[in-house]
């Protein structure tokens, strides 16, 4: 079955992107490179508390506006994606490996994973992972 999306997206990334971080151009620019981006339901969520608390109610109409510009697909949260997520967080969650995946990064884990798209974000957690990443890990 092919997937619906080639890139999932990671709340790093966009945070990086929507605050203006020096490698917003890089994250930004491999988003734009990708047809079908996804985000999964529980990230969307995750960014629009992160935007918030940095940026107050304009940054999350900010964000709104960006994900819908850039067609960023919110992929509901399915029992199939919240056993992934789980498995991830036993596999690779903080306290239990290097990458120390936090309970956020085990749903865009499991939106790559299951999809066998690359993955957008920042830091270098999830390179400690199996998953393939859409550009090489940035701190």
């Amino acid at each position: 079955m092919a997937s619906s999306i080639d890139l999932a997206v990671d709340t790093s990334a966009l945070v990086a992107i929507l605050l203006g971080e020096s490698d917003a151009p890089a994250l930004l620019a491999a988003l734009k490179a990708a047809a079908r981006i996804g985000l999964c339901a529980p990230n969307r969520t995750e960014l629009l508390l992160v935007v918030q608390s940095r940026l107050g109610d304009p940054g999350v109409e900010r964000a709104k506006r960006f994900l819908a510009l850039e067609q960023v697909q919110t992929v509901p949260l399915s029992e199939a994606l919240a056993d992934t997520a789980a498995d991830a967080h036993r596999r690779f969650g903080k306290g239990r490996h290097p990458a120390g995946l936090n309970f956020g990064d085990c749903f865009s884990y499991a939106l790559a994973s299951r999809e066998q798209v690359p993955l957008l974000f920042k830091g270098d957690d999830f390179s400690k992972t199996d998953l393939r990443f859409a550009l090489q890990p940035m701190p």
